[in-house]
């Protein structure tokens, strides 16, 4: 079963696409959390972190530096953004292709809560 992004890599579902290599493709959020937010995926699937391997390094070090380029082509790179990558449903993760979310625009604040 084809997850969103592998729809949105194959041309199937429309998407605002920012970057498309060989390696990675990155558009714009449907449900943005910040002024910029940008997802930032592999072209091969791979379900979670756990399960990237060697292989991947060239794919995932790839996303770092589209979502440096990014950040500068959208004027958040001085002032600062956040990148996050949720692993398994307690991390977080909703859409099982690993994904980089590249948030900025304004103060994002703390990440999470300190314990009560």
């Amino acid at each position: 079963m084809s997850t969103v992004f592998e729809k949105i890599i194959a041309g199937e579902i429309p998407a605002d696409i920012l970057h498309h290599d060989d390696l990675v493709t990155a558009f714009r959020d449907i449900d943005p959390r910040a002024p910029t937010h940008i997802v930032i995926v592999p072209n091969r699937a791979i379900p979670t972190v756990n399960d990237a391997t060697a292989d991947d390094e060239p794919a995932l070090g790839r996303m770092f530096t589209v979502a440096r380029t990014l950040a500068a082509r959208d004027g958040i790179a001085e002032g600062g953004y956040r990148l996050i990558v949720n692993c398994n449903k307690d991390g977080g993760q909703e859409v099982f292709h690993v994904h980089m979310h590249l948030l900025g625009g304004r103060a994002l604040g703390p990440i999470l809560a300190r314990p009560g």
